[in-house]
């Protein structure tokens, strides 16, 4: 169960509660970006809790594509897989650009060897080196299988944890009070300004189910392992907030390029407590990279096992039993990503955020359709009031969709964030027409005959 917490914990906290803490509470104060976080934390315990039945029921690889497969058929289980591997993708792409940026807090000055400008972000040799051998790494990694994963996952985590108690701790001690003062700013467009941004920063979650298959837990508790991985993350987002405004005063959090790292800093009175934070910032990375990297690569595993896509993404290695091509296609993309610059690969994630926020909207539609259509599905671990449960995760799906629409502060950028999310929609009609011309029947033979070995297991 530790090993399971962690995958979620970690893939959810990541590297923005270092980089962004001093910003929410000065775009809402301390305690409106406490209720923001607290806000946006329930409705993606409501989003979850749709996963944890789904997941506890269908313990199968592919998460997501089996629920809407089930739900919705084949079309309904392609447009919402394909969705959210555009969200792992982006993630695991960006953390190869998120690490050297964050080692330059270590190191500064180690950019040397200028190779280009893309949109804007200079990219240099030394720079684009740091991320391609950790995306090298992290691909290894994976490649040796779920438990090599699981063990990086959980000693990072631990360290992660630790240092975060000690922000904590630190501020409760040795922080002041009035420093949270203001504690609420901007009003209701302060509020809302932290609120847009909480679903983002508990993206990762839905991992657990992706990797359900290879998880060693009774179908019930991989359930509640997931809501609990939730719970764990809108208390750690809330704390950190907390720590970083007892700390320092508003205009210090707001003018700081790490307030997180300073917070810490002032708290322990030396350089060390900020360095330490900043490194616990670099395990963030590693495990929401990790974290991605598995749920992104058992994706388009499942997709290619049901001849959605090239069945060649569907081979396991034969000594770790790992998806190995599928494994090497992400890990692939994210060891070029830092040659592509920040700036673009900005533009991927914030593409890659609607195409997993799609999957959540349909992953809730299929959880109301099974409840309807199939109401005496075994079901390890039932939601109370599931049709409310349901509805609300839809509604609230369906809202955080609609802040990426272009008449929202938080749209896509036009033009290139838009023509990255078209050019994945129309990549994926090419594969879905290829594979209903190739393979007619055959994704719903193979579903069908998966849900069958699992209900004789």
């Amino acid at each position: 169960m530790p090993d399971v917490i962690a995958l979620a914990f970690g893939a959810m906290v990541g590297w923005g509660w270092v980089v962004l803490a001093g910003g929410w509470v000065n775009s809402a104060g301390a305690l409106g970006a406490m209720l923001a976080f607290a806000i946006g934390g329930l409705a993606v315990i409501l989003i979850g809790l749709t996963y944890a039945e789904l997941a506890a029921a269908m313990p199968l690889t592919g998460g997501e594509h089996v629920y809407s497969h089930r739900a919705l058929g084949m079309g309904g289980s392609f447009f919402c897989t394909w969705a959210i591997i555009l969200g792992y993708v982006s993630v695991v792409a960006f953390e190869a650009v998120a690490l050297p940026t964050v080692v330059e807090q270590l190191f500064p000055n180690y950019k040397v060897g200028l190779l280009w400008s893309v949109a804007g972000s200079d990219v240099y040799l030394s720079w684009a080196l740091v991320g391609s051998v950790g995306a090298i790494v992290m691909t290894w990694i994976n490649i040796r299988g779920i438990k090599t994963c699981a063990l990086l996952q959980k000693v990072v985590t631990l360290l992660i944890i630790l240092v975060g108690i000690m922000l904590i701790t630190g501020s409760l001690f040795n922080g002041e009070t009035a420093n949270m003062e203001p504690l609420f700013v901007g009003g209701a467009g302060g509020l809302l300004a932290v609120l847009i941004m909480t679903p983002f920063m508990f993206v990762g979650f839905d991992v657990i189910p992706q990797a359900a298959e290879e998880i060693n837990l009774p179908h019930k508790s991989i359930g509640k392992v997931l809501i609990m991985s939730v719970i764990m993350a809108v208390a750690w987002y809330i704390l950190i907030i907390l720590g970083v405004s007892l700390a320092m005063p508003a205009e210090q959090s707001a003018a700081s390029g790490l307030a997180t790292a300073d917070a810490m800093t002032a708290v322990y009175g030396g350089g060390w407590a900020g360095k330490l934070l900043v490194i616990a910032g670099i395990g963030g990375i590693i495990t929401s990279w990790n974290a991605f990297l598995i749920g992104g690569s058992r994706a388009v595993y499942a997709m290619a096992h049901a001849k959605m896509l090239p069945a060649a993404l569907g081979k396991l290695h034969p000594v770790y039993n790992t998806p190995v091509n599928a494994i090497l296609l992400v890990g692939a993309l994210s060891i070029i990503a830092p040659f592509f610059g920040r700036k673009t690969l900005v533009w991927l994630v914030d593409a890659g955020g609607l195409g997993i926020v799609v999957a959540y909207a349909t992953v809730a539609l299929s959880f109301l359709i099974l409840r309807k259509r199939e109401p005496d599905m075994p079901r390890p671990f039932r939601v109370a009031y599931g049709q409310t449960v349901g509805y609300a995760a839809l509604a609230l799906s369906g809202g955080i969709i609609i802040l990426y629409m272009p008449f929202s502060p938080a749209a896509l950028v036009w033009p290139y964030e838009w023509v990255i999310m078209g050019g994945w929609v129309l990549l994926g009609l090419a594969f879905y027409v290829w594979s209903r011309v190739t393979h007619a029947g055959v994704p719903d033979r193979i579903l069908a005959s998966q849900l069958a070995e699992m209900k004789a297991s």
